[in-house]
Protein backbone atom coordinates (compact mmCIF):
# COMPACT_ATOMS: atom_id res chain seq x y z
CA UNK A 1 0.00 0.00 0.00
CA UNK A 2 0.81 3.39 -0.78
CA UNK A 3 2.87 6.34 2.14
CA UNK A 4 2.23 8.15 3.94
CA UNK A 5 -1.58 7.34 3.96
CA UNK A 6 -5.03 7.91 6.38
CA UNK A 7 -6.69 5.25 6.63
CA UNK A 8 -10.37 6.44 7.00
CA UNK A 9 -13.56 4.43 8.50
CA UNK A 10 -16.37 5.19 7.09
CA UNK A 11 -18.34 2.62 9.80
CA UNK A 12 -16.93 4.54 12.36
CA UNK A 13 -17.80 8.14 11.04
CA UNK A 14 -21.40 6.96 10.21
CA UNK A 15 -21.32 5.86 14.28
CA UNK A 16 -20.37 8.74 15.51
CA UNK A 17 -22.39 11.07 13.71
CA UNK A 18 -25.58 9.01 14.46
CA UNK A 19 -24.65 8.51 17.91
CA UNK A 20 -24.19 12.43 18.83
CA UNK A 21 -27.45 12.91 16.80
CA UNK A 22 -29.16 10.66 18.50
CA UNK A 23 -27.89 12.48 21.60
CA UNK A 24 -29.14 15.99 20.36
CA UNK A 25 -32.30 15.10 19.47
CA UNK A 26 -33.54 14.33 22.53
CA UNK A 27 -32.72 17.83 23.31
CA UNK A 28 -34.63 19.46 19.93
CA UNK A 29 -31.03 20.33 18.53
CA UNK A 30 -30.06 19.16 14.58
CA UNK A 31 -26.64 18.62 13.34
CA UNK A 32 -25.67 20.19 10.48
CA UNK A 33 -22.17 18.07 9.47
CA UNK A 34 -18.99 20.20 8.92
CA UNK A 35 -16.46 18.72 5.98
CA UNK A 36 -14.00 21.52 5.94
CA UNK A 37 -11.32 19.57 8.12
CA UNK A 38 -11.85 16.24 5.20
CA UNK A 39 -11.39 18.74 1.96
CA UNK A 40 -15.10 18.07 1.28
CA UNK A 41 -14.34 14.67 0.80
CA UNK A 42 -17.86 13.14 -0.80
CA UNK A 43 -17.31 9.79 1.10
CA UNK A 44 -16.77 11.22 4.61
CA UNK A 45 -20.12 13.54 3.78
CA UNK A 46 -22.08 11.20 2.90
CA UNK A 47 -21.21 9.33 6.16
CA UNK A 48 -22.36 11.87 7.88
CA UNK A 49 -25.46 12.47 6.12
CA UNK A 50 -26.12 8.69 6.41
CA UNK A 51 -25.56 8.85 10.39
CA UNK A 52 -28.36 11.44 10.21
CA UNK A 53 -26.63 14.49 9.92
CA UNK A 54 -29.34 17.03 8.20
CA UNK A 55 -27.11 19.12 6.20
CA UNK A 56 -23.40 19.79 5.72
CA UNK A 57 -21.30 23.13 6.28
CA UNK A 58 -18.32 23.93 4.33
CA UNK A 59 -15.69 26.83 4.45
CA UNK A 60 -14.07 26.68 0.78
CA UNK A 61 -16.02 26.89 -2.36
CA UNK A 62 -13.90 24.08 -4.43
CA UNK A 63 -14.98 21.65 -1.45
CA UNK A 64 -18.42 22.39 -2.01
CA UNK A 65 -18.18 22.01 -5.66
CA UNK A 66 -16.58 18.53 -5.14
CA UNK A 67 -19.71 17.56 -3.41
CA UNK A 68 -21.38 18.69 -6.05
CA UNK A 69 -19.84 17.26 -8.72
CA UNK A 70 -20.13 13.57 -6.76
CA UNK A 71 -24.00 14.04 -6.88
CA UNK A 72 -24.51 15.09 -3.19
CA UNK A 73 -27.74 16.96 -3.07
CA UNK A 74 -28.15 17.47 0.31
CA UNK A 75 -28.30 21.34 1.42
CA UNK A 76 -24.96 22.61 1.77
CA UNK A 77 -23.91 25.56 3.73
CA UNK A 78 -21.27 27.99 3.29
CA UNK A 79 -19.93 28.69 7.22
CA UNK A 80 -17.16 31.48 5.97
CA UNK A 81 -18.32 34.89 4.66
CA UNK A 82 -18.65 34.65 1.00
CA UNK A 83 -15.97 36.06 -1.24
CA UNK A 84 -17.38 39.12 -2.71
CA UNK A 85 -15.36 37.31 -6.17
CA UNK A 86 -17.19 34.24 -5.57
CA UNK A 87 -20.88 34.96 -4.95
CA UNK A 88 -22.14 33.86 -8.26
CA UNK A 89 -20.55 30.45 -7.71
CA UNK A 90 -21.96 30.45 -3.53
CA UNK A 91 -25.38 31.15 -4.92
CA UNK A 92 -25.08 28.26 -7.39
CA UNK A 93 -24.42 25.43 -5.38
CA UNK A 94 -25.01 26.56 -1.69
CA UNK A 95 -28.57 26.95 -0.89
CA UNK A 96 -27.48 29.35 2.15
CA UNK A 97 -24.59 30.91 3.80
CA UNK A 98 -23.03 32.63 7.44
CA UNK A 99 -22.52 36.35 6.48
CA UNK A 100 -21.74 39.17 8.35
CA UNK A 101 -21.05 42.05 5.57
CA UNK A 102 -23.94 43.59 4.12
CA UNK A 103 -21.99 44.61 0.65
CA UNK A 104 -21.75 41.06 0.42
CA UNK A 105 -25.00 39.83 1.02
CA UNK A 106 -26.34 42.58 -0.99
CA UNK A 107 -23.93 40.94 -3.60
CA UNK A 108 -25.46 37.75 -2.88
CA UNK A 109 -28.76 38.98 -3.74
CA UNK A 110 -28.22 40.32 -7.23
CA UNK A 111 -26.40 36.67 -7.85
CA UNK A 112 -29.51 35.15 -6.44
CA UNK A 113 -31.75 37.36 -9.30
CA UNK A 114 -29.72 36.65 -12.06
CA UNK A 115 -30.21 32.82 -11.44
CA UNK A 116 -33.55 33.62 -10.85
CA UNK A 117 -33.70 31.80 -7.29
CA UNK A 118 -33.14 32.85 -3.40
CA UNK A 119 -30.37 32.74 -1.64
CA UNK A 120 -30.89 31.76 2.76
CA UNK A 121 -28.77 34.52 4.17
CA UNK A 122 -27.80 33.43 8.25
CA UNK A 123 -26.17 36.41 10.03
CA UNK A 124 -23.23 35.50 12.40
CA UNK A 125 -23.13 37.00 15.49
CA UNK A 126 -20.38 38.34 17.95
CA UNK A 127 -20.21 36.52 20.98
CA UNK A 128 -16.74 37.24 22.59
CA UNK A 129 -14.30 35.03 20.24
CA UNK A 130 -13.79 37.83 18.04
CA UNK A 131 -13.53 36.46 14.70
CA UNK A 132 -16.44 36.92 12.41
CA UNK A 133 -19.83 38.34 13.50
CA UNK A 134 -21.78 41.33 13.84
CA UNK A 135 -22.01 43.24 16.95
CA UNK A 136 -25.35 42.44 18.85
CA UNK A 137 -26.68 45.75 19.08
CA UNK A 138 -26.16 46.13 15.17
CA UNK A 139 -27.86 42.64 14.25
CA UNK A 140 -31.28 44.25 14.01
CA UNK A 141 -31.08 46.94 11.79
CA UNK A 142 -28.37 44.69 9.46
CA UNK A 143 -31.45 41.63 9.85
CA UNK A 144 -34.25 44.17 8.36
CA UNK A 145 -31.66 44.93 5.43
CA UNK A 146 -32.02 41.60 4.64
CA UNK A 147 -35.64 40.68 5.18
CA UNK A 148 -36.09 44.14 2.91
CA UNK A 149 -33.87 42.87 -0.26
CA UNK A 150 -34.83 41.03 -2.71
CA UNK A 151 -32.75 37.53 -4.20
CA UNK A 152 -32.03 37.05 -0.46
CA UNK A 153 -33.78 35.13 2.62
CA UNK A 154 -33.16 35.81 6.33
CA UNK A 155 -33.56 32.17 7.26
CA UNK A 156 -31.30 32.19 11.15
CA UNK A 157 -28.69 33.58 13.03
CA UNK A 158 -25.27 31.61 14.76
CA UNK A 159 -22.48 32.42 16.45
CA UNK A 160 -19.11 31.39 17.10
CA UNK A 161 -16.74 29.71 20.22
CA UNK A 162 -13.35 28.77 21.27
CA UNK A 163 -11.49 29.10 17.27
CA UNK A 164 -9.53 32.11 17.83
CA UNK A 165 -10.31 33.77 21.66
CA UNK A 166 -10.31 30.44 23.23
CA UNK A 167 -14.05 31.28 24.42
CA UNK A 168 -15.88 28.73 25.49
CA UNK A 169 -19.60 28.89 25.31
CA UNK A 170 -21.76 28.97 28.16
CA UNK A 171 -24.84 28.88 28.91
CA UNK A 172 -25.58 32.99 29.51
CA UNK A 173 -23.93 33.11 25.84
CA UNK A 174 -26.68 30.41 24.89
CA UNK A 175 -29.56 32.59 26.23
CA UNK A 176 -28.10 35.81 25.34
CA UNK A 177 -28.31 34.44 21.80
CA UNK A 178 -31.86 33.31 22.17
CA UNK A 179 -32.61 36.44 23.37
CA UNK A 180 -31.32 37.81 19.94
CA UNK A 181 -33.25 35.24 17.77
CA UNK A 182 -36.42 36.60 19.51
CA UNK A 183 -35.38 40.00 19.24
CA UNK A 184 -34.79 39.87 15.88
CA UNK A 185 -38.34 38.22 14.97
CA UNK A 186 -39.92 40.94 16.58
CA UNK A 187 -38.40 44.09 14.69
CA UNK A 188 -38.19 42.19 11.55
CA UNK A 189 -41.31 39.61 11.31
CA UNK A 190 -40.16 36.71 9.53
CA UNK A 191 -39.42 33.21 11.55
CA UNK A 192 -35.92 31.93 12.06
CA UNK A 193 -35.60 28.83 10.65
CA UNK A 194 -31.82 28.53 12.31
CA UNK A 195 -30.40 29.53 15.42
CA UNK A 196 -27.05 27.90 15.30
CA UNK A 197 -25.17 28.05 18.77
CA UNK A 198 -21.71 27.13 17.58
CA UNK A 199 -19.44 24.00 17.09
CA UNK A 200 -18.15 20.74 18.55
CA UNK A 201 -17.20 23.29 21.83
CA UNK A 202 -20.94 23.67 22.40
CA UNK A 203 -21.62 19.65 22.95
CA UNK A 204 -20.59 20.19 26.97
CA UNK A 205 -23.61 22.66 27.32
CA UNK A 206 -26.25 21.41 24.90
CA UNK A 207 -25.99 18.01 26.73
CA UNK A 208 -25.58 19.52 30.51
CA UNK A 209 -29.25 19.40 31.12
CA UNK A 210 -29.46 23.73 30.41
CA UNK A 211 -32.44 24.98 28.93
CA UNK A 212 -31.67 25.25 25.04
CA UNK A 213 -34.24 28.29 24.47
CA UNK A 214 -34.20 29.04 20.85
CA UNK A 215 -30.42 26.85 20.05
CA UNK A 216 -31.31 24.24 17.47
CA UNK A 217 -28.92 23.55 15.35
CA UNK A 218 -24.76 22.73 15.93
CA UNK A 219 -22.22 22.97 13.31
CA UNK A 220 -19.97 19.71 14.65
CA UNK A 221 -16.99 18.64 12.60
CA UNK A 222 -14.42 17.47 15.36
CA UNK A 223 -16.73 15.59 17.75
CA UNK A 224 -17.90 13.44 14.77
CA UNK A 225 -14.31 12.95 12.79
CA UNK A 226 -12.83 12.49 16.04
CA UNK A 227 -14.98 11.50 18.71
CA UNK A 228 -13.73 13.88 20.94
CA UNK A 229 -14.91 17.42 22.27
CA UNK A 230 -12.15 20.18 21.77
CA UNK A 231 -12.06 22.05 24.73
CA UNK A 232 -11.22 19.39 27.10
CA UNK A 233 -10.06 17.05 24.80
CA UNK A 234 -12.33 14.63 26.22
CA UNK A 235 -13.72 11.65 24.50
CA UNK A 236 -17.46 11.48 24.25
CA UNK A 237 -18.99 8.60 25.46
CA UNK A 238 -19.83 5.84 23.17
CA UNK A 239 -18.32 7.36 20.29
CA UNK A 240 -14.94 6.23 18.22
CA UNK A 241 -11.64 8.55 18.53
CA UNK A 242 -9.67 6.20 15.30
CA UNK A 243 -12.03 6.72 12.81
CA UNK A 244 -8.47 8.18 10.97
CA UNK A 245 -5.14 6.30 11.40
CA UNK A 246 -2.20 8.59 9.78
CA UNK A 247 0.31 5.29 8.40
CA UNK A 248 3.81 6.45 7.73
CA UNK A 249 7.13 4.71 6.83
CA UNK A 250 9.99 4.54 8.39
CA UNK A 251 13.10 5.19 6.27
CA UNK A 252 16.46 5.49 9.20
CA UNK A 253 16.48 3.64 11.73
CA UNK A 254 20.07 3.48 13.82
CA UNK A 255 21.02 4.05 17.56
CA UNK A 256 23.13 7.03 16.92
CA UNK A 257 22.93 9.80 19.95
CA UNK A 258 19.73 11.55 20.08
CA UNK A 259 21.56 14.73 21.24
CA UNK A 260 23.68 16.37 18.61
CA UNK A 261 27.31 17.56 19.49
CA UNK A 262 26.88 20.68 17.34
CA UNK A 263 27.31 24.10 17.42
CA UNK A 264 23.59 25.71 16.39
CA UNK A 265 23.99 28.38 13.75
CA UNK A 266 20.37 29.38 14.40
CA UNK A 267 19.81 29.92 17.81
CA UNK A 268 16.33 28.98 17.43
CA UNK A 269 17.01 25.54 16.50
CA UNK A 270 17.61 24.01 20.18
CA UNK A 271 13.79 24.28 20.51
CA UNK A 272 13.88 20.57 19.21
CA UNK A 273 12.40 18.58 21.20
CA UNK A 274 15.05 15.71 22.39
CA UNK A 275 14.35 12.20 24.09
CA UNK A 276 17.00 11.15 26.99
CA UNK A 277 20.14 10.37 25.57
CA UNK A 278 20.14 6.21 26.69
CA UNK A 279 21.49 3.44 25.42
CA UNK A 280 17.96 1.64 25.06
CA UNK A 281 16.87 4.46 22.87
CA UNK A 282 16.70 3.84 19.20
CA UNK A 283 16.83 6.93 16.55
CA UNK A 284 13.81 6.56 13.43
CA UNK A 285 13.14 8.80 10.77
CA UNK A 286 9.96 8.33 9.42
CA UNK A 287 8.79 9.99 5.48
CA UNK A 288 6.52 12.69 6.55
CA UNK A 289 7.00 16.11 7.39
CA UNK A 290 5.81 19.64 8.21
CA UNK A 291 4.55 19.93 4.55
CA UNK A 292 2.15 16.96 5.37
CA UNK A 293 0.89 17.28 8.72
CA UNK A 294 1.03 19.04 11.98
CA UNK A 295 3.83 17.27 13.47
CA UNK A 296 3.18 18.08 17.03
CA UNK A 297 -0.64 16.86 16.51
CA UNK A 298 0.30 13.10 16.30
CA UNK A 299 -0.24 10.66 19.29
CA UNK A 300 3.04 8.61 19.45
CA UNK A 301 2.47 4.73 19.25
CA UNK A 302 3.11 3.33 23.22
CA UNK A 303 7.07 2.91 23.93
CA UNK A 304 8.11 6.05 20.73
CA UNK A 305 8.72 9.53 21.70
CA UNK A 306 8.71 12.57 19.61
CA UNK A 307 12.03 13.89 19.17
CA UNK A 308 11.38 16.53 16.05
CA UNK A 309 10.44 17.31 12.63
CA UNK A 310 11.32 19.45 9.62
CA UNK A 311 9.21 19.71 6.27
CA UNK A 312 9.80 16.59 5.03
CA UNK A 313 11.09 13.77 8.18
CA UNK A 314 10.02 13.00 11.36
CA UNK A 315 12.26 12.19 14.08
CA UNK A 316 11.25 9.44 17.04
CA UNK A 317 12.78 7.47 19.70
CA UNK A 318 11.78 3.89 20.38
CA UNK A 319 11.97 1.30 23.06
CA UNK A 320 11.34 -1.25 19.67
CA UNK A 321 14.76 -2.59 18.34
CA UNK A 322 12.81 -4.95 15.81
CA UNK A 323 11.78 -1.97 13.87
CA UNK A 324 13.49 -1.80 10.53
CA UNK A 325 13.51 0.22 7.18
CA UNK A 326 10.30 -0.18 5.23
CA UNK A 327 8.68 -0.61 8.39
CA UNK A 328 4.73 1.03 8.87
CA UNK A 329 3.90 3.42 12.54
CA UNK A 330 0.10 4.63 13.04
CA UNK A 331 -0.66 7.48 14.08
CA UNK A 332 -3.64 9.05 15.52
CA UNK A 333 -3.99 12.75 14.77
CA UNK A 334 -5.66 15.93 16.82
CA UNK A 335 -8.02 17.91 14.58
CA UNK A 336 -5.00 20.27 13.04
CA UNK A 337 -3.00 17.26 12.18
CA UNK A 338 -5.65 15.77 10.20
CA UNK A 339 -7.02 18.91 8.42
CA UNK A 340 -2.98 18.97 7.31
CA UNK A 341 -2.95 15.48 6.24
CA UNK A 342 -6.12 15.66 4.04
CA UNK A 343 -4.98 19.04 2.29
CA UNK A 344 -1.81 17.20 1.72
CA UNK A 345 -1.22 16.65 -2.10
CA UNK A 346 1.25 12.94 -1.04
CA UNK A 347 -1.22 11.82 1.29
CA UNK A 348 -3.57 9.20 -0.10
CA UNK A 349 -6.80 8.48 1.59
CA UNK A 350 -8.02 4.60 2.02
CA UNK A 351 -11.63 4.08 2.58
CA UNK A 352 -12.78 1.02 4.64
CA UNK A 353 -16.49 0.28 5.58
CA UNK A 354 -17.62 2.48 2.21
CA UNK A 355 -21.36 1.42 2.77
CA UNK A 356 -24.19 0.59 5.89
CA UNK A 357 -23.85 -3.48 6.53
CA UNK A 358 -27.31 -3.94 7.51
CA UNK A 359 -27.72 -4.91 10.93
CA UNK A 360 -24.10 -4.76 11.85
CA UNK A 361 -23.63 -4.68 15.34
CA UNK A 362 -20.84 -1.74 16.05
CA UNK A 363 -18.14 -1.50 18.83
CA UNK A 364 -16.71 1.37 20.41
CA UNK A 365 -14.14 2.09 23.56
CA UNK A 366 -15.23 3.31 26.25
CA UNK A 367 -14.86 7.15 27.33
CA UNK A 368 -16.07 9.76 29.30
CA UNK A 369 -19.64 10.99 28.55
CA UNK A 370 -20.69 14.02 27.73
CA UNK A 371 -24.49 12.80 27.26
CA UNK A 372 -27.24 13.55 29.50
CA UNK A 373 -26.68 11.96 32.87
Amino acid sequence: MSNPRIEVDLGKIRHNTRTVVGLLKARGIQVTGVTKAVCGHPAIARAMIDGGAAGLAEARLSNVKQLRQAGITCPVTLIRTPMLSQVDDVVQVCESSYNTEIAVIAALAAAAIRQDTVHGIILMVEMGDLREGIMPQDLGDIAQQVVDMPGVALKGIGANFTCLSGIAPTDAKMQALSVLANDVEGQCGPYLQTVSGGNSANLPWALGGHANGRINDLRLGEAILLGVEPVSGNQIGGMFRDAFTLVAEVIETDAKSVRPVVSFADLTLPRIHLVPNTAETTRLILAIGHQDTDAAGLSMPPGNTFIGATSDHLVIGTKHSATCVGSEMRFQMNYGALMRAMAAPDIQANLRNDRPAPNARETHGSGKHLALV
